[in-house]
């Protein structure tokens, strides 16, 4: 179907330049800094606490959403997006709140550090340090002790198929479920591999020209982009993951990794759900989930969640 009007309307809005602008991390971030609603007239849930969490790397800041007053809760991290190197708590706060009124999960949501000052593995580093003082604090936090799940879009996506592979491996905590809203599963844009690369190239908020340039910031260092820490996709071995929900964008140029990484979790044995919403852009959670066609994903998510 042809992309949403109510997003054409901010597609048809953006200036267009012959040469894109070098991106600058710091005026980047500025757009995640806009206003949002109102406190008052976001989802409300029953307490939001902040919190600062110390790992062996550094201090980090958190954002705890309890669903309901209850003895024990089912427990979720979020990782935001914002190609690594953008992003906040306070940017995710709206997609966060629908999802823990939704699930019933309380939700922390990680202010990991950012890149270019902390490129990879930082940003992966405080994730995962995060998760597992989650899971060593199970009084503290009334976890139910039993599901443990991440969720993340774009960047955060990646971090969370990337915190579940160390997990799997190192065997201090199991997730139980992951969530990965139009993940960034590759991060070799050398060459554009996957076909929505070139047919949603340009014109769709994110474009495939920029990615290079976006990803830079975070594998300052010659990293290894075949690394599955960095790039999950290359995993080969995806045995024994979390269930997982994929939910990708028509009109995204990272829409093919998605949908690849999940039949490859299929092929491995894996629990996989899958949606491609039609006419949705990269990015859509949050800005146009108030829309009729996409408003359905909180529900989506909190079935998955609560799904055996």
């Amino acid at each position: 179907m042809p992309v949403h009007p109510e997003i054409k309307k901010i597609l048809d809005s953006i200036p267009q330049f012959d040469t894109k602008p070098k991106i600058i991390p710091e005026e980047h971030r500025k757009m995640f800094d806009a206003p949002i609603l109102p406190v008052e007239k976001r989802v409300q849930v029953y307490s939001v606490e902040e919190r600062t969490i110390p790992t062996a790397e550094a201090d980090i800041e958190v954002r705890i959403y309890t669903p309901e007053e209850a003895e024990a809760y089912p427990l979720l991290m979020y990782f935001h997006g914002g190609a690594f190197f953008s992003g906040n708590l306070e940017s995710h706060d709206e997609i966060v709140r629908p999802i823990c009124k939704e699930s019933g999960y309380k939700v922390i949501s990680v202010g990991y550090r950012l890149a270019p000052e902390h490129p990879f593995p930082a940003p992966l580093e405080d994730c995962y340090n995060v998760t597992k003082w989650a899971a060593e604090n199970k009084d503290e936090l009334k976890w139910d002790g039993k599901n443990l799940a991440l969720a993340g879009d774009s960047a955060g996506g990646n971090l969370v198929a990337a915190v579940s592979l160390m997990a799997r491996d190192k065997k201090e905590f199991t997730v139980t479920k992951q969530v990965l809203y139009y993940p960034s599963l590759d991060l070799d844009v050398s060459e554009f591999r996957y076909p929505s690369l070139v047919e949603n190239g340009k014109g769709y908020f994110v474009e495939s020209d920029q990615l290079a340039e976006y990803n830079s910031f975070y594998l300052i260092g010659n990293v290894d982009t075949d690394n599955p820490l960095v790039s999950p996709i290359r995993e080969e071995n995806l045995k024994s993951l979390p269930s997982a929900l994929v939910i990708t964008s028509e009109y995204d140029p990272m829409r093919d990794e998605g949908e690849l990484f999940a039949e490859k979790l299929k092929k491995c044995g894996v629990h996989v759900e899958t949606k491609r919403y039609e006419g949705a852009t990269h990015g859509f959670l949050g800005k146009f989930t108030h829309l009729d066609e996409y408003k359905d994903i909180y529900t989506l998510t909190a079935n998955f969640l609560s799904s055996k």
